[in-house]
């Protein structure tokens, strides 16, 4: 900080250790930059009483949180290491926490306890971009939360498949939907939102969607969606206790998804979400690396599920009176990719169509989400 530069506060400490969780959720887990491991934390007073921003920042994403009702003894900026400042606060079990700053040093202290932190010079800070006053759509923040819980597990893991490795936005009017697939399966999980009257798709990284995630604990709160050149800007709440979230966009291409959907089927069963799910992993048990898979024998109100592995066992599971249309149909899946989508579908019930055993099978929930799993092949 410039010289005699200093900064005061007292704050609540549980409502300054939830926001500095989140924020520790974005900074950079490896990087050669030390200030991209630190929070900076400004504190403002103002006719409605003192905020304290944090910002926090891996250079991909960007986050910016404030805490309402802080008591500002002198305003100020800080650059502070997140994971020490984060220890600190949760490790403190009083009521209150205070933070003042001279230069670089930072002095956080509650009744019992003083710690005294070297932080860096703010304006080393890359800082993060400011949200304008445009917005593409608005969604509330239940519904953004169920659709990215429903699509972000079917991401890829890493980031050597193209653009997979993030989720897909696409708006067309009312109709919000948001798409993730890893190749071997798809999820389409769809909503409503409202706004303006142009169409927009980006590719959002699967980090900056689980940092979003926690921002959205207040379902009922707007959250303001605008894409800005390459970012897009996410801001949840209003402006003094909200949060304002920042990612790049992958601008590569997003897969082809909807020719992989299929358009027909002649086999169809209705189950019950919980039950299959237990039967699958019950059934899962006796599978490894070279056996991954659980085969599925549907026939009239009758589910059989098998698994072989050499050298291991096998096991059967039966559920009775499920609900099943068609010619029987023996047919195996990646028993995770099943137990994974009944795990966020929040559904009693699930309908399974299919085609044939070389063919993908779809799970559905009404019409807000479809997923497509690609069958595997058993010896």
């Amino acid at each position: 900080m410039t010289k005699g530069h200093t900064m005061k506060l007292i704050c609540d400490r549980l409502s300054l250790s939830d926001a500095l969780t989140m924020a520790s959720g974005v900074v950079a887990s490896r990087t050669p930059s030390p200030v991209l491991l630190c929070l900076k934390l400004t504190a403002k007073k103002s006719s409605s009483g003192g905020t304290l921003q944090i910002s926090a920042t891996d250079s991909e994403i960007g986050l910016v949180l404030s805490v309402p009702n802080v008591d500002i003894k002198e305003e100020g900026e800080a650059l502070i290491p997140a994971d020490k400042l984060n220890q600190i606060v949760r490790a403190c079990d009083d009521s209150t926490v205070s933070i003042s700053v001279d230069r670089t040093l930072a002095t956080i202290s509650t009744e019992s306890s003083t710690f005294k932190v070297f932080g860096y010079e703010p304006r080393e800070f890359p800082g993060v971009r400011k949200p304008s006053d445009r917005t593409d759509f608005e969604v509330d923040a239940g519904t953004l939360r169920r659709l990215i819980h429903r699509t972000s597990f079917a991401t890829a893991r890493d980031d050597s498949r193209y653009a997979i490795s993030g989720v897909l936005v696409d708006r067309k009017k009312t109709q919000l939907r948001l798409v993730a697939t890893d190749g071997r399966r798809l999820a389409v999980a769809r909503g409503t939102c409202k706004g303006g009257d142009n169409d927009i798709t980006f590719i959002v990284p699967t980090k900056a969607l689980n940092a979003l995630l926690r921002l959205m604990s207040d379902p009922d709160a707007a959250v303001r969606v605008a894409r800005d050149g390459n970012q897009v800007i996410f801001q949840v709440g209003d402006a003094a206790s909200g949060a304002t979230l920042v990612s790049s966009v992958d601008e590569r291409a997003f897969p082809p998804f909807e020719d992989v959907i299929p358009k027909e089927h002649d086999r169809r069963a209705t189950c019950d979400a919980g039950e299959l799910g237990g039967a699958i992993r019950r059934a899962s048990l006796l599978t490894n690396e070279e056996s991954k898979g659980v085969r599925m024998s549907f026939a009239q109100k009758q589910l059989t599920l098998t698994s072989r592995a050499p050298e291991m066992g096998e096991s059967e599971v039966r559920i009775d009176g499920i609900a099943y249309q068609g010619e029987p149909i023996d047919i195996a899946f990646n028993p995770t990719f099943i137990v994974d989508v009944l795990k966020v579908i929040d559904s009693e019930q699930v309908i399974i169509e299919m085609k044939a055993p070389n063919k993908p099978g779809v799970i559905k929930v009404g019409n807000d989400f479809t997923y497509v799993v690609m069958p595997v092949s058993l010896q």
